[in-house]
């Protein structure tokens, strides 16, 4: 294969590859100036002066090599000068250390050396085709992509985008979902790396952000920028939750996320292969945001500890199980959501713990039960806590908002803890609890002699009646 072959008429090359791969004629001619220009140092060394242009007129490589200009008597190394003697015969103008560059012909390169050339062109446009698609998809990062199942790699699903493929690891797609080669997939461009071997696409169907994009396609209203999606989180294949406002009073964020008959979020449902979603009202309150993403549960009360960024919510009772959700599914979602951490009680466990803390609050000299209601209150739900407690969180208690009173009740729960240490006695307990134990083995002693009295009198009677007989 002739080296003038592969590098004839390079202007019609250099466009179609272009026009083919996308990229930009200067770096095709960049990628055949460097090959020509390999070639060529391979042929002739290293040692020689030899630059490559791209003559735009001819659609050519021309290779020149440079020498410096000596006199004739100095001339020692034909590699790098030239007599002044020749370079006059080249160019009438030219003198003594001049650098003076001489035409070499491309087709001197041989066939070994052009087929180099050639392989360096080659992987020079496939360099440039992978930047452009890397490029191309940096850009669509944060979007959502459709293309065709084409296999498994190790658990990721590989897709093919068109121009390139793209990757759905395990940890990205939704539980149970199976795809054969063929099916048509979408997900959320999730990740976009430039790699040794090119671009690597990661997408995703587990991600929160593909849930808020569906939206974002699905309502108009959130495209406009009318309705805000500020908070998502997800249970891939099982569950989600997403807060929305509204910057137009006259528009009700849940209501347009919804749509004509739940039309809006059944799309989406469809998509997320039965996905339950819970659309709730965003509160800038962060107590009754929690509140908001707890539905469709009732909440009695709220404690919000903002120190330790948590809440406790108190519910009734039927409503703890509804509240806390299967396998606690509603209340680590709406924790996602709301970014709290929550603990749920119901309203008689609340009650006995408050029970509970009050009866220990009163183990203090002179502790009457609205002092220790008070004390409970403000964060402290025993003396042990006072113990051991600052005195500038004890004077926030009402009540004891001077240095002395609230360093007098620190000394008071101190001495208390001391003295029960000395003993060696354990702090008392609440009766409550093992009265009602009490109380509920006596009920169930009760109920089983009644019963048994009950069925001898049966027996008695049926006993008589076979004598009568």
């Amino acid at each position: 294969m002739a080296a003038e072959n592969i590098f004839s008429d390079l202007s019609r090359i250099i466009e179609q590859v272009g026009k083919d791969k996308g990229i930009e004629k200067q770096v095709v001619i960049d990628a055949v100036i460097q090959g020509m220009l390999l070639a060529a140092r391979r042929k002739y060394g290293t040692y020689r002066d030899i630059e490559a242009q791209y003559n735009e007129e001819t659609g050519e490589i021309e290779l020149y090599e440079f020498k410096e200009v000596v006199e004739d008597e100095n001339y020692i190394d034909e590699e790098i000068e030239i007599k002044l003697s020749e370079a006059l015969e080249l160019d009438p103008d030219a003198q003594v250390n001049d650098s003076i560059g001489i035409k070499l012909e491309t087709k001197d390169l041989g066939r070994i050396a052009a087929q180099t050339a050639k392989q360096i062109i080659t992987q020079k446009v496939r360099d440039a085709e992978r930047d452009i698609i890397f490029a191309e998809f940096e850009q669509r990062k944060g979007e959502i992509a459709s293309g065709i199942a084409r296999r498994v790699e190790r658990g990721a699903i590989v897709v093919d985008l068109g121009r390139t493929e793209a990757y759905i690891p395990p940890r990205e797609q939704i539980p149970g979902e199976a795809y054969k080669p063929g099916d048509r997939i979408q997900g959320y461009i999730a990740d976009v790396r430039q790699t040794t071997r090119g671009p690597q696409i990661i997408m995703s169907r587990a991600d929160e952000r593909y849930l808020v994009k569906l939206f974002e396609m699905e309502v108009p209203e959130i495209y406009d920028g009318i309705v805000e999606i500020m908070a998502a989180a997800r249970e891939p294949g099982q569950r989600a939750k997403i807060a929305v406002r509204s910057k137009d009073a006259a528009v009700d964020p849940v209501g347009a996320c919804v749509g004509m008959k739940g039309s809006r979020v059944q799309t989406i449902v469809q998509e997320l292969r039965g996905e339950k979603i819970d659309i709730v009202n965003w509160e800038e309150d962060p107590a009754r945001f929690v509140c908001n993403a707890l539905a469709p549960a009732e909440i009695s009360k709220v404690l919000v500890d903002e120190t330790n960024h948590e809440m406790e919510i108190i519910v009734p009772d039927h409503q703890l199980s509804l509240a806390i959700g299967k396998k606690g599914q509603n209340v680590r979602l709406a924790a996602k959501l709301s970014r709290w951490k929550l603990d749920i009680t119901s309203e008689s466990s609340q009650a006995m713990k408050t029970a509970e803390a009050i009866f220990n609050l009163m183990l203090l000299p002179g502790m009457t039960q609205t002092m220790a209601q008070n004390i409970y209150q403000s964060g402290f739900a025993s003396f042990v806590e006072l113990a051991n407690a600052e005195l500038t969180s004890v004077m926030a208690i009402p009540g004891y908002d001077s240095e002395e009173k609230g360093q007098k009740l620190i000394d008071e729960a101190k001495a208390l803890l001391a003295s029960y240490e000395a003993e060696g006695k354990e702090i008392p307990q609440m009766p409550t609890v093992k009265t009602k134990e009490k109380a509920a083995e006596g009920d169930a002693k009760t109920q089983a002699d009644q019963r048994l009295k009950e069925e001898m009198a049966q027996l008695k009677a049926a006993e008589g009646a076979e004598e009568v007989e």
